[in-house]
Protein backbone atom coordinates (compact mmCIF):
# COMPACT_ATOMS: atom_id res chain seq x y z
CA UNK A 1 0.00 0.00 0.00
CA UNK A 2 1.31 3.07 -1.05
CA UNK A 3 1.89 5.77 2.30
CA UNK A 4 -0.09 9.05 2.40
CA UNK A 5 0.67 12.30 2.56
CA UNK A 6 -1.99 15.86 3.45
CA UNK A 7 -1.89 18.50 1.35
CA UNK A 8 -2.73 21.73 2.88
CA UNK A 9 -4.30 24.27 0.48
CA UNK A 10 -5.77 27.63 0.45
CA UNK A 11 -8.41 27.54 -1.56
CA UNK A 12 -9.65 31.33 -2.79
CA UNK A 13 -13.27 32.14 -4.15
CA UNK A 14 -13.53 33.70 -8.12
CA UNK A 15 -16.44 36.28 -6.29
CA UNK A 16 -15.91 38.26 -3.57
CA UNK A 17 -19.89 37.10 -2.60
CA UNK A 18 -19.01 33.17 -3.82
CA UNK A 19 -20.51 30.57 -1.15
CA UNK A 20 -17.61 28.86 0.43
CA UNK A 21 -20.07 26.33 1.54
CA UNK A 22 -20.97 25.67 -1.71
CA UNK A 23 -17.68 25.29 -2.80
CA UNK A 24 -16.63 22.98 -0.04
CA UNK A 25 -19.46 21.00 -1.55
CA UNK A 26 -18.01 20.82 -5.11
CA UNK A 27 -14.32 19.85 -3.84
CA UNK A 28 -16.03 16.51 -1.72
CA UNK A 29 -17.72 15.70 -5.03
CA UNK A 30 -15.12 16.64 -7.92
CA UNK A 31 -12.16 15.21 -6.41
CA UNK A 32 -10.70 11.87 -7.11
CA UNK A 33 -12.05 8.90 -5.14
CA UNK A 34 -8.45 7.64 -4.24
CA UNK A 35 -8.38 11.42 -2.75
CA UNK A 36 -10.26 12.76 1.07
CA UNK A 37 -11.00 15.88 1.59
CA UNK A 38 -9.93 15.44 5.72
CA UNK A 39 -10.76 19.09 6.90
CA UNK A 40 -11.44 22.22 6.16
CA UNK A 41 -12.29 26.09 8.12
CA UNK A 42 -12.63 29.19 6.64
CA UNK A 43 -9.83 31.88 6.75
CA UNK A 44 -10.32 35.25 7.25
CA UNK A 45 -8.87 37.50 4.80
CA UNK A 46 -9.24 41.17 5.10
CA UNK A 47 -12.23 43.50 4.65
CA UNK A 48 -14.82 40.54 5.25
CA UNK A 49 -13.00 37.89 2.43
CA UNK A 50 -12.57 34.49 3.18
CA UNK A 51 -10.66 31.42 2.08
CA UNK A 52 -10.97 28.48 2.43
CA UNK A 53 -8.28 26.15 4.10
CA UNK A 54 -8.24 22.70 3.22
CA UNK A 55 -6.38 19.19 3.91
CA UNK A 56 -6.34 16.42 1.43
CA UNK A 57 -5.12 12.95 1.80
CA UNK A 58 -4.06 11.70 -1.12
CA UNK A 59 -1.43 8.89 -2.38
CA UNK A 60 2.51 9.95 -2.00
CA UNK A 61 3.18 9.01 -5.55
CA UNK A 62 4.19 11.01 -8.71
CA UNK A 63 1.13 13.19 -10.33
CA UNK A 64 -0.59 13.09 -7.17
CA UNK A 65 -0.86 16.82 -6.55
CA UNK A 66 -0.91 18.27 -10.18
CA UNK A 67 -4.39 15.57 -10.34
CA UNK A 68 -5.78 17.03 -6.91
CA UNK A 69 -4.81 20.76 -8.04
CA UNK A 70 -6.83 20.10 -11.23
CA UNK A 71 -9.69 18.82 -9.59
CA UNK A 72 -9.51 21.88 -7.25
CA UNK A 73 -9.20 24.44 -10.05
CA UNK A 74 -11.89 23.23 -12.18
CA UNK A 75 -14.25 23.01 -9.33
CA UNK A 76 -17.50 25.93 -9.61
CA UNK A 77 -16.23 28.76 -7.54
CA UNK A 78 -12.69 28.37 -6.97
CA UNK A 79 -10.06 31.14 -8.10
CA UNK A 80 -6.97 31.01 -6.87
CA UNK A 81 -5.01 28.01 -5.23
CA UNK A 82 -1.82 28.06 -3.29
CA UNK A 83 -0.32 24.78 -1.46
CA UNK A 84 0.59 25.69 2.09
CA UNK A 85 2.07 22.43 2.73
CA UNK A 86 2.53 18.60 2.40
CA UNK A 87 3.50 16.53 4.77
CA UNK A 88 3.26 12.67 5.54
CA UNK A 89 0.40 11.24 7.30
CA UNK A 90 1.64 9.42 10.32
CA UNK A 91 -0.62 6.65 12.19
CA UNK A 92 -0.24 5.40 15.80
CA UNK A 93 0.11 1.52 16.51
CA UNK A 94 -0.48 0.79 19.54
Amino acid sequence: MASRVVARIRILPAEADSDLDNIIGGLKNKIPKDMRLKAHAKEPIAFGLQAIIADFLINDEEGQIDTLEDSIKTTEGVGEIEIINISRQFVKTT
